[in-house]
């Protein structure tokens, strides 16, 4: 008779207690789990109706990196009292946005065309940036359009120098998002996840601007060590970057013939 009543009061009950105890098991599943489950789920359905959502974390990401790089390149400047060194610090110059219009499929790592032009005070030399770093910099001007060499074409050359160490070299693209560092010095003190920064020596770019962070290192390469940089730029996902003017230092008096190690040094003046 007992177990008669039992059954009755189940079939009555359990249309209540089955969804019952299956929230309370959901709840206890989710705190064991602290939500990751239902957090990746969440983040799915974001992706199907914000489809540029991971771009835009990207450029986050590299925003924030750029700003710990010059962080790092303002400190070392400071330790080493450039502004006594160089003088007074350059004023500030306007930037100007410009959306990126156009990319070859064929180059898409060596150059990008922007939706500014002479109209909009653009000239040749003025130097790009974005989110993260370095870019590239202006090479042809009509009045509505530019052109940008990227700093990941292979023909760029850059001066650039390690902010901590301060140990100086050049660096050339290579068609990706990572770059070559030839040091000058044959014993170079240089480690993974140095920043990269423009060099003072540079005559093409201004000095300071974060290019990126070492990656790897070779000091036995030939003819002198090298450092695989990553680009700090996100080269392949921007839709916006920002000129500054800049007055490349072409022309410079005449001097006696370099010696062997001022030649050297020179190789940082041969940025295309």
């Amino acid at each position: 008779m007992m177990m008669y009543g039992l059954i009755r009061w189940w079939d009555r009950r359990k249309q209540f207690i089955v969804p019952s105890l299956l929230a309370v098991g959901t709840a206890v599943w989710i705190q064991q789990t602290e939500g990751t489950i239902v957090y990746e789920l969440y983040q799915r359905l974001v992706g199907w109706f914000y489809p540029d959502s991971a771009q835009h974390e990207q450029l986050v990401d590299a925003r924030v990196l750029e700003l710990q790089e010059r962080l790092v390149e303002l400190e070392s400047q400071n330790e080493a009292l450039r502004e006594l060194i160089h003088g007074s610090p350059a004023p500030e110059t306007k930037q100007i946005f410009a959306p990126i219009i156009g990319r070859g499929a064929d180059s898409w790592w060596q150059q990008v065309t922007l939706g500014r032009g002479s109209k909009e005070g653009l000239k040749e030399g003025y130097i790009v940036t974005a989110p993260g770093g370095l870019v590239g910099r202006v090479t042809s001007v009509t009045p509505h359009t530019s052109r940008v060499l990227l700093a990941s074409d292979p023909t760029s050359r850059i001066g650039v120098v390690i902010s901590r160490s301060r140990f100086v070299g050049f660096m050339r693209g290579q068609g990706s998002n990572r770059a070559v560092m030839e040091f000058f010095d044959k014993v170079p003190d240089v480690k993974v996840g140095d920043v990269v920064a423009t060099s003072s020596f540079s005559r093409l770019f201004p000095p300071g601007t974060p290019v990126g962070r070492v990656e790897s290192v070779n000091l036995n390469a030939s003819p002198a060590p090298t450092a695989i940089v990553e680009l700090s730029a996100p080269m392949n996902a921007l839709e916006w970057a920002i000129v500054s003017p800049h007055e490349p230092l072409l022309e410079v008096d005449p001097e006696p013939a370099p010696t062997e190690a001022e030649t050297e040094e020179t190789t940082l003046d041969r940025e295309l």
